[in-house]
């Protein structure tokens, strides 16, 4: 995906053309071949001694969704009904594979149940490989997945392959089973399988982390600036556009239309909107057109300028709202701006926007239909409310300003019912400095029953800086939670303070998980201090789960920035190469061309990494070229500009353009002049042996004409 199936068969190589396929592979006899479908024959043919296997998808699919996997593989089997579900790794990686597949069982049934349409396929394979390009690869009845998936049971929750599981399962209805017609539509399938994905964390893990996985989505979704481009686009100059430059808006905005649409359906309406839309539109094309009428078909309502606002338009509505008490007349007001910038591509929206006051201990949930720039709103209430949340179940998608004051923020922070309450109560409270918040944060932090609250009040007293905030993140590290304590200690490191140091090197001491490990040895940087350069030294020769301390010890190496460190960087290289993955590896390359940028003689990391300009791996090559042009030496141009004749779309021509302009930005006008005088007097060099050269021919040429001349006489 996108439209690189042209490289392996000849087809029309874009989203709408549908049929079913055939895969027949020959291997040596000990591989697995894995494809599309169901699997016809597989034998060894006597006069080869090749297997030959034959795969036969009978359903139609388009091009893209093709695969073929082949190689050395074990696989963990469980049964969904008449089922088979498979998860494929390579041998060395099988320890580890059951962590990942998992939740696989149990997703498929909540799938099957929220969607209303059976699986569509005939069984389904999820195939771990090495370097894969993308995290995971939706091929129908079979996902490729990238090998960094895997993890190890060390890393407790900070590491899980559901959120990818899920994403990669919910594809085999929304991009497989109906399949966006072309690429502007891409939002068809990325955003139904993103939201997909939250709606499975909250069957499993409950309604919190599905609507804390929407409120971080949306905190990312209204920081960005400059967003004026509609989620349907069809200005982009290739494919891969809506994937990169654009895949904010297909993924995380278009899981944030449907979470929209599912808010204000209800979930049965939209169940029976969404069954619809598959079973109506299965095996073939889907614009969005298609999924409005749907819903427009069964609500009985009008969604056209809902589209038109969130889908057909750009951005969001950015909402900057005030709040009011009037004791005499027992009114709360609402004030509310719409400040986005309105223009062509970006509207005056017209969004309903849910309230909720807490009066003794009551929830009253109010709307607000807001049409205009600015505009009041009036609520009567038996008396001043203790809390007053906006939006407090997350269903728009809107910037919200809104900042009540601390005494309704820590009436917010104490409601034991709502989490995200809680957490937005935190974020606002990060800006208030006085010791009741402080304490009141540090209190959050070690007992507040939700995670994402204890991450967020973290951040909030790192962000204070204050003695006794320092000091609440120091009492703080103990976290049962593996995401809360990584947190801290990260906040606890980014404190340049003897007491941090002693803070690390005490949780490095008696900590387990390398994912936290790594954190601390990245967190020693900085301090002059001789044992935190042992302990990262020792990191990097140590033994972990992927390397990922050895990864941390490189980048902290890096981060120190000492000539020391170029020997240290480049032996593990050496030395230990095959332990690093490839992406670890990559960034000791460039780690090395950075350490040696300053270095009068940089022939031997030069010469070092020219020599993995060509490596297989691509992600390696890249990283090369890239650290050749931090490397800084010009002598290097001569090897890049081999690869800025690269094909337009070959990253490595991008990767070599860059560098060539960095190393020749970056030469002196000295270095410039003596370059031209060395080219100078080899070109007087050359010229004289030239002049030599045709001398002597002359004479060769003079000699052989009197010859001839004699012999006729």
């Amino acid at each position: 995906e996108s439209i690189e199936a042209r490289h392996w068969f000849p087809c029309f190589d874009a989203p709408n053309e549908f049929f079913t396929s055939t895969m027949t592979c020959r291997v040596p006899e000990a591989m697995v071949v894995l494809s599309n479908g169901r699997k016809v024959s597989d034998a060894v043919d006597a006069d080869s001694g090749l297997r030959v296997v034959k795969w036969s998808q009978d359903k139609p699919h388009v091009n893209y969704l093709i695969t073929l996997v082949a190689g050395h593989f074990k696989r963990i089997e469980e049964k969904h009904g008449d089922l088979s579900m498979s998860f494929w790794t390579a041998p060395s990686d099988f320890a580890n594979a059951a962590n990942s597949f998992r939740d696989t069982k149990a997703c498929m049934e909540f799938f099957e149940k929220e969607i209303g349409v059976p699986y569509p396929w005939a069984k389904y394979d999820q195939v771990c490989v090495q370097d894969f390009n993308w995290g995971g690869m939706e091929n129908t009845s079979q996902t490729t997945l990238n090998a960094s998936t895997l993890f190890s049971n060390e890393t407790e929750n900070i590491r899980s392959s559901q959120g990818l599981m899920a994403h990669e399962l919910a594809h085999q209805w929304f991009g497989d089973l109906v399949t966006c017609k072309d690429w502007s539509q891409l939002w068809l399938n990325e955003g139904f399988a993103t939201y997909y994905t939250h709606l499975f964390a909250g069957h499993k893990d409950g309604i919190d982390e599905m609507r804390y996985g929407l409120y971080r989505d949306r905190k990312s979704l209204t920081g960005r600036s400059g967003d004026t481009t509609a989620m349907v686009n069809r200005k982009y100059n290739t494919p891969k556009e809506m994937f990169r430059k654009y895949g904010f808006m297909s993924y995380s905005k278009g899981s944030w239309v449907l979470h929209m649409l599912r808010s204000q359906l209800g979930p049965e309406l939209f169940r029976k909107c969404v069954k619809t839309y598959l079973e109506r539109h299965k095996h073939g094309n889907v614009v969005t057109e298609d999924l409005r009428s749907i819903i427009e078909e069964i609500s009985g309502n009008s969604f056209d300028r809902f589209f038109d606002q969130y889908v057909f338009h750009a951005h969001h509505p950015e909402l900057k709202i005030s709040y009011a008490w009037d004791e005499k007349t027992k009114l709360a007001k609402l004030s509310v701006k719409q400040e986005q910038k309105v223009d062509a591509n970006v509207l005056l929206f017209h969004v309903r926007l849910p309230v909720r006051f807490t009066v003794d201990g009551q929830a009253l949930d109010r709307s607000l239909h807001i049409t205009k720039t600015a505009e009041d709103f009036y609520f009567r209430l038996a008396k001043a409310p203790s809390i007053v949340r906006i939006d407090p179940d997350v269903t728009l998608l809107a910037k919200l300003s809104f900042t009540p004051s601390t005494a309704l923020l820590h009436a917010q922070l104490a409601d034991d019912s709502d989490a995200l309450g809680r957490l937005q109560a935190v974020e606002l409270l990060a800006k208030r400095k006085d010791k009741t918040t402080r304490e009141k944060l540090k209190h959050a932090l070690q007992n507040d029953p939700f995670y994402g609250v204890r991450i967020a009040a973290s951040r909030a007293l790192r962000g204070i800086s204050s003695d006794d905030a320092f000091s609440a993140l120091i009492a703080s590290t103990d976290q049962p939670n593996a995401k809360v304590r990584r947190q801290v200690i990260s906040d606890i490191a980014s404190q340049y303070k003897p007491e941090a140091l002693a803070a690390l090197k005490q949780s490095l001491a008696k900590e387990k998980n390398p994912a936290i490990r790594a954190r601390i040895i990245n967190g020693l940087t900085g301090h002059n201090d001789k044992e935190a350069r042992k302990l990262i030294n020792q990191a990097l020769d140590s033994e972990s789960f992927r390397h990922q301390l050895a990864d941390a010890a490189v980048s902290a190496l890096r981060k120190q920035d000492i000539p020391a460190n170029i020997a240290k960087v480049r032996a593990a290289l050496e030395n230990d190469g095959e332990k690093f993955t490839t992406n670890g590896y990559a960034s000791g390359l460039r780690a090395l061309g950075y350490l040696a940028r300053n270095q009068k003689n940089r022939a031997g990391i030069r010469e070092f990494l020219i020599g993995h300009v060509n490596n297989p791996k691509r992600r390696v090559a890249l990283a090369s070229i890239d650290a050749l042009g931090q490397l800084g030496d010009p002598r290097a141009i001569a090897v890049l500009d081999k690869f800025t004749g690269a094909a337009e779309d070959d990253p490595a021509r991008k990767a070599a353009e860059q560098a060539v302009e960095k190393l020749r930005a970056g030469r002196k006008p000295v270095d410039d002049f003596k370059n031209l005088r060395r080219e100078l007097t080899s070109l007087k060099q050359s010229n004289s042996k030239l002049i030599k050269e045709l001398d002597n021919l002359k004479k060769r040429f003079d000699a052989a004409i009197g010859k001839k001349k004699a012999e006729k006489k």
